[in-house]
């Protein structure tokens, strides 16, 4: 299938999730990963209707946003850093990318504090939590409290810095529905963080993926990063 018909395939399977929870389709904004994939097949994205795009790596990113800008002749496209991001390239990261989704340390916020401001820009941001304390994933650990929320204070107070919600990658389970309490548990947390830390927004939750997106639009995902089910298999 196409990617405009991928797309669209995508958007019901949105719109019937959020249906099914009680929700608006509109409360849920679909990012489409196209990492891997070429400056064309975002072209094709763009033209069936696909608005934010997710990357992961800034030296791709590097190469293909410029690119895709210049044919699309600035069309009002939104670039999301999904991925992890190494400090030596936060300023890279800030030219390029309209949110960050991946802050997963407070040296990396501070950092990219310090050339927001250089930059005269303020850069919306997603603190990334390993909900389901994998080894193997970035994030910050949500437990314990404390030290979780003494670096959320710091965070939230950075000037060049709009904290707009968490992100999380959810574990690799057999089934969708296994995912659900992790969701629900980052949808929680950012609920307890929107009472603590009322200078930060809180809006916005990043859960989901090709295999689980509907379960996480379920638990309350504002944001949800599908790749594969648009683009196809990566090589």
């Amino acid at each position: 299938m196409s990617v405009a018909e991928n797309l669209a395939r995508v958007r019901e399977q949105i719109h019937t999730a959020a249906r099914h929870a009680g929700r608006s389709p509109d409360e849920i904004t679909l990012v489409a990963v196209s990492k891997t994939f070429p400056v064309q097949a975002i072209l094709e994205a763009y033209a069936a209707g696909a608005q934010d795009l997710g990357e992961n790596r800034v030296e791709e990113a590097g190469e293909k946003i410029p690119d895709a800008k210049r044919q699309l002749d600035g069309a009002p496209l939104r670039w999301h850093l999904i991925g992890h991001l190494q400090r030596r390239k936060a300023r890279e990261a800030i030219a390029l990318f309209d949110m960050i989704q991946s802050v997963d340390t407070l040296r990396l916020a501070e950092t990219l504090n310090r050339h927001a401001r250089a930059a005269d820009k303020i850069m919306p941001v997603l603190l990334q939590v390993n909900i389901g304390s994998d080894p193997q994933k970035f994030g910050f650990a949500p437990e314990p409290r404390a030290e979780f929320f003494e670096a959320v204070e710091k965070i939230t107070a950075l000037p060049g810095l709009r904290v707009q919600g968490l992100m999380t990658i959810g574990p690799l389970v057999t089934t969708a529905d296994q995912a659900r309490p992790f969701f629900r548990a980052l949808r929680e947390l950012r609920d307890e963080l929107a009472r603590r830390f009322t200078r930060a927004q809180w809006r916005e939750l990043s859960m989901g993926m090709t295999d689980d997106f509907a379960v996480a639009i379920e638990e309350g995902a504002t944001l949800v990063r599908i790749g594969r089910a648009i683009f196809g298999q990566r090589g």
